[in-house]
């Protein structure tokens, strides 16, 4: 039985036992979730019984962050991803998404698997492009092939793009950016040279029976996603969702986990209806958003102009962000920028987790603040998201080397340091005569 259908028989699986404590939740509140769709614990058994640590993926959890790596067909490789995956790991991100396109993506995802201790995805549908000559040349089979291939390996959860059927295409035709989600363009044009149905809808049933076997979440692909601004909320991208809510419905009843990819380029204005709407409409499956990149004009800062919208999108209800690097649109990631993505995220996620109230979620900020105030520097750096960067931004603006105690930084110095003068108020308070 997959974690879904246990909740719903009334079971606590170990992995529900493990999320209940790392989230400080009640287990009878997490089998509830789980059982009524809206939180997930991706888990394929087979990645379980390698070391796989149990999360959970929805609105009564913390906002998870995924961070996507995985080589292209023009750059990197596997060792190259696999410290990549590490640094990710080391920053905080919740999961990761082996989205390789080139050379030894076999390998790459089997090593990233046995590596790592939280829940891996993919996107089956590239590894099935990078077979073929031209992706019209795709059987149905071979897809639902590659697919349990992929789950035997131990992948989590999977994003396909069921959901863009051929009624859609001519919602896309006054788009400024038209269809920028690559697995959406990918079937597209599958449909289109085929004149067929989306054989990932056609086929639904039988992708369920894969993902039911080894306990591998759904996540239902955005395949009509906005690429810009321009084209956030339109006729498409919903038309599109309707049909999420469908199949996230159907999953269920297959006795499948399932969570809802979103968008994508929403304005801030437009954040709160896409979120609003997502739970309305998908029945309030976990939605896991990419960002949303909230404007168009930052190439090179888009870790910073999504992390805006992921924090918006995580405060009204998003339970997972997908990450945004400085390179987005640019180019394949490296180490710095994969550092950069996952830190943005963790601020985003956590800024938002403070601001729901989950539990425990400001006893780090409290406890930061305090040591700030008493200026125990050390402490400081323990507790902040990227340690080694604040020592060494701290470190290396001193000028010259700094009082016994340490009680400033170079941006007042010990002169007009608020806080150190504040602790003097403080102690002449407390020696003033009685009375």
């Amino acid at each position: 039985m997959t974690q879904i259908e246990q909740a719903r028989a009334g079971s606590l699986t170990p992995q529900m036992e493990q999320v209940a404590q790392d989230e400080r939740l009640d287990p009878d509140l997490v089998r509830d979730e789980v059982a009524r769709g809206r939180m997930v614990i991706p888990a394929n058994r087979v990645h379980v019984a390698k070391g796989l640590h149990p999360m959970a993926i929805g609105v009564a959890a913390r906002t998870k962050i995924n961070a996507n790596l995985g080589n292209s067909p023009l750059s990197s490789d596997a060792s190259c991803e696999l410290a990549k995956v590490k640094c990710a790991l080391r920053y905080g991100a919740d999961t990761v998404m082996d989205l390789s396109t080139g050379d030894q993506i076999d390998e790459i995802r089997q090593r990233i698997i046995d590596a790592v201790e939280v829940p891996v995805g993919t996107v089956p549908l590239y590894q099935m492009c990078e077979q073929l000559d031209d992706i019209v040349d795709m059987k149905p089979q071979d897809f639902l092939d590659i697919v349990e291939h992929q789950a035997r390996q131990g992948v989590d959860y999977m994003t396909i793009h069921c959901a863009l059927l051929r009624e859609h295409l001519p919602l896309t035709e006054k788009r400024l950016t038209g269809i920028v989600s690559r697995g959406g363009s990918l079937t597209a044009k599958w449909m289109a040279a085929h004149g067929e149905e989306n054989p990932f809808y056609t086929h639904f049933d039988q992708l369920c029976e894969i993902m039911r076997d080894y306990d591998v979440t759904w996540s239902l692909g955005d395949g009509l996603r906005p690429g810009s601004v321009h084209d956030a909320s339109d006729e498409a991208q919903f038309a599109e969702l309707k049909v999420m809510g469908d199949l996230a419905l159907r999953a269920w009843e297959l006795g499948c986990q399932v969570m809802i990819e979103g968008p994508g380029h929403i304005p801030m204005d437009q954040i709160e209806m896409n979120v609003r709407r997502q739970m309305e409409w998908c029945h309030e499956a976990p939605f896991y958003v990419l960002g949303p990149i909230v404007t168009d004009v930052a190439p090179g800062y888009d870790h910073i102009t999504s992390a805006i919208g992921g924090a918006m999108a995580a405060w009204y209800g998003a339970a997972m962000l997908c990450y945004v690097t400085p390179k987005e649109h640019l180019g394949l990631p490296n180490m710095e920028d994969v550092h950069q993505g996952v830190i943005a995220y963790k601020i985003a996620a956590h800024a938002a987790d403070v601001a729901r109230r989950r539990p425990g979620a400001q006893d780090r900020d409290n406890a930061l603040s305090k040591a700030r105030f008493e200026f125990d520097w050390d402490e400081q750096f323990r507790l902040s998201l990227d340690p080694e960067t604040a020592r060494r931004m701290h470190e290396e603006s001193l000028t010259e080397p700094a009082d016994g105690e340490h009680r400033y930084c170079s941006m007042c110095g010990p002169k007009f340091c608020s806080m150190r003068t504040t602790g003097e108020l403080r102690r002449m308070k407390q020696e003033e005569p009685a009375g």
